[in-house]
Parts: structure tokens; sequence; C-alpha cells
């Protein structure tokens, strides 16, 4: 009777605190995840806030198909209520739309229209759809094809990215000053023209290209971002030109190389290479990093097969390196989902002591790597040479890293004829890479000809880090700042640790059974060493007290594993029941103590 009457109390209280919240809190909202994953960061905030119009936002997700899936459900709801939560911060200036298209609808129509991707369920099945589409005043669209599951941490970067693409539709001017013909260009030893590189074609295709000259004494206003390779020799006045454009807020993505392979400009036919480094070395100073000078990275454990030739076998090559995920930081939107990048003869990064900015490793060696002499490379003529000089000294070296923070001039009494330059800024927003050659086409694709179109055929990820890293770097400093957040599957931290301390005794008692198994199975082979053979199956006395005591002892180890396990789940029953207990009970029961609090206060103030 009285548990009857305790649980039509909680029902009660449970229902009269709804009522109240329906009424009172409709807008209240408290973000209780570890990451504050309902919550947007102050990057998305600034961008928002640069909203001059409204814009739509179509969230086309299949509700009623995708029913069973329990795991596609809980991340829909997730990008639904921070959809909401955009729309709340937006005040106004964003119309969230949210659509279920159903199979042969209108909807189903208006999605395929935008350009949003289907997922097939089955076989000639249902298709689910889950997507986002906007648009702007002016018919501007921007879409988001299907949100993928395994890049729950970028939700936030991508749907900010989105809007942040609406709020400024024209595409990013992407300055470039090079060393390389990345243009095209005409090859001295083949006579022959060179075509474009084709990750200049890709980067055509999605940003607008401003070709800077090697003695630019300014950046112009325009350039969103600098992509400079190989900037060997450059005079003052440009490395002037770019400390300005970086301090002023623009970004720039270097890559720089310690011995750059595709830098033929100094070669003869049959003599070695002159001078094929470059370097950033007084702007990284003031940036708080430095490449080590003359240094090219070795790493065994990555080591690519080159071809030696016809009639030769492939050699690994210790300096040609085929980097693997785990080399690439997953965290970052540049490298993140990346599988390989392929460098040759790169150079090392490293952070400056007591610098101010923030240096994030993108790219790292293997713990099997060590640093070579550049020059060494002039004249090598076996790879495998280097592999037998590999001394590993255990360290992971970078090979990319992005650079953001306060930082000072590199010419802080400014320059001849230019004395009133900029002399420090609260953050910059740099990537450097030390490598030019993962650039060239040999590092990452192949391309054939068809009918007399380029077509690439990547095998390297090389092109997707260069996008990556300029779509990133032409955002704003607001969409820089979103880059990744936490995932909303989280797991039962508690309870893993339980079952772990469980298993550790189940595994110590399971090694002490198989050691007395093997000890009394030695002991019953002495004993019958000693027998006649032709009473070779017959047990002595001493073999039967030996063998019952084996058995009994088996059995007690049995029931003390048998209670091992009880007590995992009974731990984890225990647990159970004391969240329930909150949940159900604890819970509500402090919930409706603050109604009447409330209750009580108005009541007293009227």
């Amino acid at each position: 009777m009285y548990s009857g009457a305790g649980l039509l109390l909680i029902a009660l209280a449970f229902l009269a605190f709804n009522l109240f919240a329906g009424l009172t809190l409709t807008n209240a909202r408290l973000d209780l995840t570890e990451q504050k994953l309902y919550t947007i960061s102050d990057g998305t905030k600034k961008v928002l806030g640069e909203l001059d119009e409204p814009i739509n936002l179509y969230f086309f997700y299949s509700d009623k198909t995708a029913k069973d899936l329990v795991v596609l459900r809980n991340y829909a709801r997730r990008v639904e209520e921070m959809l909401k939560a955009y729309e709340r911060a937006a005040d106004g200036r964003i119309r969230l739309h949210i659509i279920d298209p159903e199979p042969f609808s209108e909807d189903e129509d208006k999605a395929a229209e935008f350009g949003l991707q289907a997922v097939p369920l089955q076989q000639g099945g249902d298709q689910v759809y889950f997507g986002l589409a906007g648009t702007n005043g002016v018919d501007d669209t921007q879409i988001i094809p299907f949100f993928p599951l395994d890049q729950e941490e970028f939700l936030e970067y991508e749907i900010s990215r989105l809007v942040q693409g609406l709020a400024k539709p024209e595409r990013p001017v992407v300055g470039v000053l090079s060393g390389l013909q990345l243009n095209g260009g005409f090859d001295m030893m083949s006579r022959q023209p060179t075509p474009p590189w084709m990750v200049m074609e890709e980067v055509r295709q999605l940003f607008q290209i401003e070709s800077l000259k090697a003695d630019v004494d300014q950046i112009p206003d325009k350039v969103s971002v600098l992509l400079l390779v190989h900037p060997k020799n450059l005079p003052q006045q440009t490395l002037y030109a770019i400390d300005q454009f970086v301090l002023r807020g623009g970004k720039l993505l270097a890559f720089v190389d310690p011995w750059s392979e595709a830098d033929s400009g100094m070669e003869m036919p049959g003599e070695p290479g002159g001078d094929k480094a470059s370097d950033l070395a007084p702007l990284f100073k003031a940036w708080g990093l430095e490449m080590l000078p003359g240094k090219v990275l070795g790493d065994g454990a990555n080591a690519m097969s080159v071809s030696m030739g016809e009639g030769r076998p492939p050699a690994r090559h210790a300096a040609w390196l085929n980097l693997p995920r785990h080399s690439l930081d997953q965290g970052d939107v540049s490298t993140a989902g990346l599988e390989n990048i392929t460098v040759a003869t790169a150079g090392i990064l490293k952070p400056l002591d007591g610098a101010r900015t923030r240096f994030i490793p993108l790219i790292q060696s293997s713990e099997y790597a060590m640093p070579f002499d550049a020059q060494r490379f002039g004249m090598l003529a076996d790879p495998e040479e280097l592999i037998r000089e590999l001394k590993p000294t255990g360290e992971r070296y970078t090979l990319a890293a992005r650079i953001s923070g306060p930082a000072g001039s590199a010419f802080p009494d400014g320059i001849e004829g230019r004395k009133d330059g900029l002399k420090s800024a609260e953050n910059i927003n740099v990537i450097a890479v030390a490598d030019t050659d993962m650039l060239s086409d040999r590092m990452w694709v192949q391309v054939q000809d068809f009918f007399g179109q380029r077509v690439p055929q990547p095998w390297a990820d090389n092109s997707g880090f260069a996008i990556n890293a300029l779509d990133n770097l032409a955002g704003s400093d607001a969409l820089i700042s979103v880059r990744s957040r936490g995932r909303f599957s989280r797991p039962f931290e508690v309870v893993e640790q339980l079952q772990r301390d469980a298993e550790v005794k189940f595994r110590e008692q399971e090694q002490a059974l198989q050691q007395r198994l093997a000890d009394t199975e030695q002991k019953l082979a002495s004993l019958q060493q000693n027998q006649d053979p032709a009473k070779a199956l017959e047990l002595t006395p001493e073999q039967q007290a030996a063998l019952q005591q084996f058995v009994q002892e088996k059995l007690r180890i049995r029931k003390e594993l048998r209670e091992v396990r009880f007590q995992l789940n009974a731990s984890i029953e225990d647990l159970g029941r004391t969240l329930k207990f909150i949940n159900i009970a604890l819970v509500p029961l402090l919930l409706t103590l603050g109604v009447l609090v409330l209750w009580l206060w108005r009541r007293r103030r009227a």
C-alpha cells in the first residue's frame, strides 16, 4: 500500500513539474554534457553575428524510414538540436525548416533538386535522406549532402562553414607565390613543355587564383589566403610584405623544403643539383618555429618502395615516406579523414623555446626516424644505404604544423622606405609544411588523357590536404576557431572499469588453473615412468590420489571463477539500481521541492 502511494506521489510530482516547465521554462536550456555538445561555441556566435540578411536552412531527415536505425536517430536528434541552437542564437536571421522527405513526395524532389544524397538501406529498398541545404536572399545555395556518422566531432564546423558560405558567397581569393612551375612551364632536360600541376587544377575549381611575382612588395587586400610554395631566395621587400600580410589578419599556407626534388632549375645532366632548399627563417623565428636547417627526415617505418630501373628490384627509400592515417592529426579539419600522405625528402619543423604562439603538429613521422644531412641526397645512388644508416632516435618529428596566437613582426624596425608597418598581432593563422614535392603529380596522382581531358586518379591524399588547409584558412578567424568538438556517443566508463578489473581477476585465476594443470600432468608423468608397460593403463593409488586432488582443485577454481563473474555482474547491477533510484525517485523529488519553493516564494511576494 505504501509502495503504491509512493509511486503515485512520484508520478504526480513528475507530471506537475512537466506542466510547470512547459508553461514557464519554454526557452530555458541547460547543457550538462561534459564537452557542451549542445552549446554553440564563441566562434560560431561570431559567424552568426556577421549575418546581414536572413538565410533559410532545410534539414532533410527521413524520420519514418529510419525508425529502426537507433544510432542514426540519436545522431539526427543531435543535429536537429544543434540547428535549433543556431536558430535561437541568430535572433531571427536563420529560418530552420525540418523536412521528412517521404518517398515519391514533393519534399523528396526538393531534396534531390538541392543535390542531397540519399543512402539506400538495402538493395532496391527505401532510401534515407540526412543532409542540410541552405539558401540566402539571392538564391545562392550551400549543402551538406549527408552527415557522416564518423565525422561527428566536425558537426559544428561544417554547419558554421555552410552558414558563412551563404553570408559571403563570393569565392575566396588565393594569392599564389611559387618558386616552382605550378602552372606549367618548360623542362630544360626533356626540352618539352610541362602541364600545370594537378593540385593547382583542383585549387582553381574552388578558389579564385591571384598569381604574385617573387618581388612583390605588398600582398593585395583582396587575397584571403597566401599560398607559398618553395619561397626560395625571396628579397627582403617580399618577406616584409608576407610579414605584414600575416600580422594584419591574412592567412598563410607555406610549403618550404630542405631539398626540393621538384626544383630542377640549377640541375644539369650528370651533375648534382645546386641549392634546392627554401625557407622562411626570419618569419618563422618571429612566429615561434623553425625548420631544422640542412636536415631531411628519414623514417624506416614509413619508407616507400621506389623503382630502381629495369632488371633491378625495388628499394626502400627512407626519405620518401608514405605516412598513414595515424601519422595525421584526426582532430584537425585539414587532416581529418585522410588516409595517407606521401612526401619526398621532407624537412623537420619544431617550436622555438619561449614562443608565444601555439604549435600544433598536423603530420608526424613514426618513432623509427632520424634526421639526415640534406646534401647527402645530391649523390645518392642506392636508397637502401639510408635504411642501413638509419639509427632511430625514438622521437616523432613534425612535417606540418598549425601556428596560431600572438606574434611580433620579423621586422620590428621596418625596412628601408617602410617604417610604419605593424609591429605585432594578437593572433596569426599559419600552416607550415616542410615539403614541396608532395604537391607534384608523381607523389600523389596518376593523370590520364581522356579525349583531350586530363583525368586525375589519385592514390594519396596530398591534394586533399592542400584543399582542406586552404578551405579552412579561407574562412574567418571565428570559423577557424571552430575546428573539432566532442562526440555524442560516450562509453560507460565506470562499467568498463568494473569489467576490466574483473577480467584481470579472471585472467589471474585462469593462469593459476593452467599452472596447476601443468604441475599435475608432470607429476602424473613422473609416476608413470617406473610402471610396467603391460600395466600402463592401470592407475596406482598415488596416481588416483593425485588425479582426485586435481579434480577437486579444478572444481574449486571453477567455483572461484564463477564467483568473480558474479561479483562483476553484482557490481554493475548495484550501479544500475543506484542510477535508477536517482533518475526515478531522487530527481523528481528534488524537482518537486524546487517547484514548491518557487510557488511559496511567488505567493509570499503576492
